[in-house]
């Protein structure tokens, strides 16, 4: 699974990466992103790429109510295309979500273990993303990170995809997410065929860091530190 993910890069760096048209957003570093959380994500708009801010946990349009989100914050990549609750986006809602590192969990005995996986020259991934809209019905209770949105309004929500872990990640998780290589980028928005299995396991690192990186409400420099 991908639980949490860093995003150190600025505007500029994803959109040099990412080709990216539209307006600049400022994008502070984020080095814990948690799922509930507000994320960077790239979307195709008639031909052209923008960015975007998403709510990590999607909400199919579908649910009568959000608290399904923090069960679909990942995407089974081997099922995703006819899962009730992705088929929809897997057909004509993706995206890229743009990331430096994603944390993943190792038991040792009692303790759970962070690690923190990237690229090895530090460089920028894009994560395979869906993404929904899910308006407010009247008469639904809002969680209280969610109040705010009154009857009628739409929030914006994505999943990462996830598939079986390659050798680097495999000693931590069985799981990781779909790192899409820069020549599939226009296919995956474009709602083509694209090969969703592990990147090279060459191709990246893994590390361990401290436990402070646990603690969801956690963000700063700190999380990428050492044990």
């Amino acid at each position: 699974m991908c639980g949490r993910f860093t995003q150190l890069c600025s505007w500029q760096e994803v959109h040099r990466f990412l080709n990216l048209t539209g307006p600049a957003l400022e994008l502070r570093p984020r080095y814990n992103v948690a799922p509930g959380q507000d994320a960077a994500a790239v979307r195709a708009d008639h031909g052209e790429r923008r960015l975007s801010i998403l709510r990590w946990g999607l909400i199919p349009a579908w649910s009568r109510t959000p608290n399904i989100a923090y069960r679909l914050i990942n995407a089974r990549a081997e099922t995703a295309a006819t899962k009730p609750a992705f088929r929809a986006a897997y057909r004509s809602r993706r995206c890229l979500i743009p990331a430096d590192g994603f944390y993943e969990w190792a038991r040792h005995g009692a303790t759970r273990q962070p690690y923190l996986i990237g690229r090895k020259d530090g460089s920028t991934m894009a994560f395979a993303g869906l993404w929904e809209q899910w308006r407010v019905r009247e008469g639904i209770k809002l969680p209280r990170s969610l109040a705010e949105l009154a009857p009628g309004e739409t929030l914006e929500t994505c999943t990462i995809l996830t598939t079986a872990a390659n050798e680097t990640v495999a000693p931590v998780h069985e799981r990781m997410p779909v790192i899409l290589p820069a020549e599939s980028f226009d296919a995956w928005l474009g709602g083509g065929a694209v090969e969703l299995g592990p990147c090279p396991a060459h191709e990246i690192v893994g590390r361990a860091v401290g436990t402070w990186v646990n603690k969801a409400s956690n963000e700063g420099p700190e999380a990428m530190e050492k044990p």
